[in-house]
């Protein structure tokens, strides 16, 4: 295939960072110019929602394009021993390598806890590691008092990671020009703890940061394992007052992360390659950062973790100023949407769908519904899957009360509506739905015969 017509692929990925934390989403004050510049030119995914809100599996669902549990890549192998993935030659960043492309990866990995970047199609890798020993040997002294709940970064502006990795591939782009090239940055800002730099550390005020719609929840109707990720993190008797300022925090870290992708957009169009490169930018997973007094992810299905992000920019394809409501799993769908526009064949199983038809305008999202599972982590194990439409969200918790939210009504997921009167239609439908398409995905939960009680005939209590 002609080079000329194959685009540049760059794949951006933030972490843990919320959908409602980008300017273009119109929600929380957080100010990001270069992502809404990046939402003005190519177009803003208004419901796309990771498929497993946890880091690890969140990035082999990218890689691999398949559903988390049909791979078991359940949790975070680093934490608690678990499959991760292999390489065979067969991932889509293999094959882009094979069909020509240049291809680099910088920043976090964690996609395999055998092999690196390099086994899996990346002819150049930059860790992480390159960065922290440079920040070890540069500012020997550093400390923090705060733990996960933030502290300002006391580097100097330009030595945040973002902007360290930002700058890597800002120099790959020069380094691969007149080649077709695919780079992908991970950055793990702005996963707590929180620790922007000069100016962005004092860039919000906490006193006039308004408290997340899930601040108020009371998780009465809950799981109880709501209520005890409050108290495992210890927790308990925060209030916002507590809150504030680590949210603070966080909005800075963003606007730190939009800083550096700035850098990288200039790079594009000081280059010449802008108009021919299609640019990804988006989130693995959401972050809690206080709303309904927890931390982090893990044994929750909110919005606050699964809706995230998502922005894609290709002048010669994409009309500037799109904004897209129709559903989209993302690392899911990113793998199939990349091989039909760089012209490489489908190699193996994939879950997702091309969003080509949707960047071109000819077509519609495949999706009436987004899916999500997750097995717990920290604080002990939790098998989840959650099911969630424009009007319902459904969540099935394997040894807990079930979740059922209006989301149009409700929003804030404030409200369990799983055994109210008037909803028994619609949650055996969502059971039914929920139970057949994963099963499709070959997730060994639903092939047992186990769940066949409480999933098809109801028997949930």
């Amino acid at each position: 295939m002609d080079n000329k017509i194959r685009p540049n692929i760059l794949l951006l990925m933030a972490d843990q960072l919320r959908y409602d934390c980008v300017g273009a989403a119109n929600m929380m004050e957080v100010q990001t110019p270069n992502l809404d510049r990046l939402a003005e030119e190519g177009v803003f995914f208004e419901n796309a929602f990771t498929p497993a809100p946890v880091c690890a599996p969140a990035r082999q669902c990218l890689l691999s394009g398949r559903e988390a549990n049909s791979q078991n890549t359940l949790w975070n192998y680093d934490m608690m021993p678990i499959t991760s993935l292999e390489p065979n030659g067969h991932y889509w960043t293999d094959n882009l390598k094979s069909a020509g492309y240049r291809t680099a990866f910088v920043g976090k990995w964690h996609s395999s806890q055998s092999d690196g970047p390099e086994q899996f199609g990346f002819e150049r890798n930059i860790p992480l590691s390159d960065y922290k020993a440079m920040i070890k040997e540069k500012y020997p002294n550093l400390s923090y008092k705060h733990g996960f709940f933030g502290d300002p970064g006391g580097l100097e502006y330009g030595d945040s990671e973002s902007h360290w990795c930002c700058d890597r591939v800002c120099e790959l782009i020069d380094e691969f020009a007149g080649e077709p090239w695919h780079i992908r940055m991970d950055i793990t800002e702005p996963h707590l703890p929180c620790r922007p730099s000069a100016p962005f550390d004092t860039m919000y005020d906490p006193d006039k940061i308004k408290p997340w719609p899930g601040s108020v929840d009371t998780l009465e109707g809950k799981p109880y394992i709501h209520r005890q990720q409050v108290v495992s993190w210890g927790n308990e008797d925060k209030t916002w007052d507590d809150w504030k300022r680590t949210v603070a925090l966080y909005y800075g870290c963003i606007s730190q992360v939009d800083d550096a992708v700035g850098r990288v957009l200039d790079k594009l169009e000081q280059s010449g390659q802008a108009e021919n490169t299609l640019v990804i930018f988006t989130s693995d997973h959401g972050d809690m950062c206080g709303s309904r007094g927890m931390l982090d992810k893990h044994y929750i299905m909110y919005d606050d973790v699964l809706h995230i992000p998502l922005i894609m920019r290709l002048p010669k394809m994409i009309a500037a100023g799109s904004r897209c409501d129709g559903f989209v799993t993302h690392m899911l769908d990113i793998p199939p949407t990349v091989e039909e526009l760089c012209g490489i064949e489908k190699d193996g199983v994939r879950h997702g769908y091309s969003m080509v038809p949707m960047l071109t305008g000819e077509g519609e999202s495949k999706r009436d519904f987004t899916l999500a599972s997750g097995s717990g982590q920290q604080f002990g194990l939790f098998s989840q899957r959650c099911i969630r439409t424009k009007k319902y969200k459904y969540v099935w918790n394997c040894a807990d009360i079930d979740e059922l939210y209006d989301v149009e009504k409700d929003p804030g997921e404030l409200n369990n509506l799983v055994y109210r009167d008037g909803y028994s239609e619609v949650l055996a439908a969502l059971r039914r739905e929920l139970y057949q398409r994963f099963k499709e995905m070959d997730d060994p939960l639903m092939k047992t015969g186990f769940l066949d009680r409480q999933l098809l005939e109801n028997k949930k209590l």
